[in-house]
């Protein structure tokens, strides 16, 4: 059933807190490429142990879900997310004084599973809104927006800076998230299944373990496959002999056209034709993939990249409402989050491997072919009937 055109205030409230804390806390994983240099420079570090700080932050901020299915359902949200959000300033804060390399990676660590924790809060609260798809396609803008203007403005602004400046900027950009916390009401989760925000004609009361399963599945086949191509596009451009300065150009278009089919599924939010629609966005992403098979031209991997990105930002959110879906298990948006986690983690690391096994990218495309369709059978199955 659509949703109406303008939601409840409670619902408003819910938007703006995931807008906020979506944008800064995610800034986190956006930041790598702006302070891999300083980090580098600054505690002499090897790619080896540049590449293990990253992989612990961003293994930090996906392992929050473990212990968020200990409180989740028991804390207030509201004191969760003072709590967690004090520790993210404090952690930033810290990072800019430590000159020590273990103690960054101990710092690093601990912020991330605050922001991760705070994350699990937010796809909990997206689910239980009346108009799920608008929700989570809030929480996708708002990520890639910050992280287009980070990629934007951070390396010109921060030039002739140490690191220890930009974690600083973190820390206030997360200290004003703290004015939007009374957004949202902090019993949410403690309530009846039926006396959420979502009404129980929306939350089916019974989760179908068969349909959580294959939800689940479609969930980690889906970032297995997307991040391991997305890891690897400018690997791709260069071994068909696509010049740096062209490629890069090519991938922030491909931002660009993931922030516009974001907003697109934001405005048009839970919609009849959902099913329509992930059908739509499975066989173009998939298309794209095939597309860069063969070592392709630049016009060619302009179009395979743009439409990747396009159909994975449009894709998110209609998979993640159709989650939401299922049933009304306050943990179910807590171990979907878990998949994505282990889903962003595999992939690269199978896409790596693939590739230096067999010299090529052969391999690592069709993988992702295979998991992109996989994917897109596996969440129709999961679908309820209307």
């Amino acid at each position: 059933m659509a949703s109406p055109a303008v939601g409840t205030s409670s619902d408003r409230g819910t938007y703006t807190y995931i807008a906020v804390f979506s944008a800064v806390l995610y800034t986190v994983l956006l930041i790598a490429p702006v302070i891999a240099g300083k980090l580098a420079a600054q505690f002499g570090l090897s790619p080896v142990e540049l590449g293990m700080l990253f992989s612990l932050e961003l293994g930090a901020f996906s392992l929050a879900t473990v212990p968020a299915y200990l409180w989740l359902t028991r804390m207030n949200l509201r004191t969760a997310t003072y709590l967690f959000t004090a520790v993210v300033i404090a952690g930033n804060l810290a990072s800019g004084f430590i000159d020590s390399f273990a103690l960054l990676v101990a710092a690093r660590v601990i912020t991330s599973l605050a922001a991760g924790s705070i994350t699990v809060i937010i796809l909990s609260l997206s689910g239980r809104t009346s108009n799920p798809s608008r929700a989570f396609g809030i929480f996708v803008v708002f990520q890639l927006a910050m992280g287009a203007l980070i990629l934007a403005v951070f390396p010109a602004l921060y030039a002739g800076t140490g690191v220890a400046a930009i974690y600083w900027t973190l820390a206030g950009l997360a200290a004003l998230c703290l004015l939007v916390v009374r957004c949202i009401d902090g019993d949410a989760l403690r309530k009846n299944d039926g006396g959420g925000l979502a009404s129980a004609a929306q939350v089916p009361e019974r989760l179908p373990v068969g349909k959580f399963v294959l939800g689940m599945a479609a969930v980690l086949l889906f970032y297995i496959a997307l991040s391991g191509v997305w890891a690897f596009m400018a690997q791709l451009s260069a071994g068909a002999g696509i010049d740096l300065s062209a490629s890069s150009l090519v991938l922030s278009v491909a931002t660009v056209a993931g922030i516009v089919s974001a907003l697109v599924a934001t405005v048009l939010g839970d919609t009849p034709k959902r099913r329509l629609f992930l059908l739509g966005g499975y066989i173009a992403m998939a298309l794209s993939v095939a597309l860069l098979f063969g070592a392709p031209g630049l016009v060619r991997f302009a179009i395979a990249a743009v439409i990747f990105k396009f159909a994975w930002t449009f894709i998110l959110p209609y998979l993640l409402s159709s989650l939401s879906s299922l049933g009304s298990s306050k943990h179910l948006m807590n171990t979907t989050n878990l998949m994505i986690g282990t889903g962003f983690a595999i992939g690269p690391i199978v896409s790596g491997s693939l590739i230096q096994s067999s010299g090529s990218f052969g391999g690592m495309l069709t993988l992702a072919v295979v998991g992109v369709l996989a994917s897109l059978l596996c969440i129709m199955g999961a679908q309820r009937k209307a």
